[in-house]
């Protein structure tokens, strides 16, 4: 069963991103260059709809573009396994968790500062945050 070609303005409704998206991932190579018709329109198919909202969701996970193209090659590697995507996924879970705790240490950081600020009067030149970024000095 062969199903109609799309036009770009289909794919964008099919895949849920925008024409310069799809642009976008044609130049990085996450997507084949299309097929033209007759009249010189780039014809996409069903599967490129696939492709770019698995790009999309990986995009959504936090994943690279390397690292995208790096799943794509092993979904069509034939020796590859689900344990070869699963290192990936656990190395991506390590790199969340570590965001997280630079995220959590930040925010300690600001709370810090807030408070020692506080409802002060002061002159804006002399906040102590203003004063920590300036210095260098420990912000904590």
């Amino acid at each position: 069963m062969t199903t109609e070609p799309l036009t770009i303005g289909e794919l964008v409704k099919a895949s849920g991103v925008g024409v310069q998206a799809i642009r976008f991932y044609e130049r990085k190579g996450l997507l084949p260059a299309p097929g033209r018709s007759a009249s010189g329109y780039r014809e996409f198919g069903a599967d490129d709809a696939s492709r770019i909202r698995f790009i999309k969701r990986a995009q959504d996970l936090g994943f690279t573009l390397r690292e995208i193209q790096e799943l794509l090659e092993l979904n069509t590697a034939p020796r590859a396994t689900c344990s070869d995507i699963k290192k990936r996924a656990d190395h991506k879970i390590a790199e969340v968790e570590a965001k997280i705790r630079d995220l959590q240490r930040m925010r300690r950081s600001l709370r810090t500062l807030s408070d020692a600020c506080g409802e002060s009067r002061r002159a804006a030149s002399q906040c102590r945050i203003l004063t920590c970024f300036e210095t260098g000095w420990n912000c904590d």
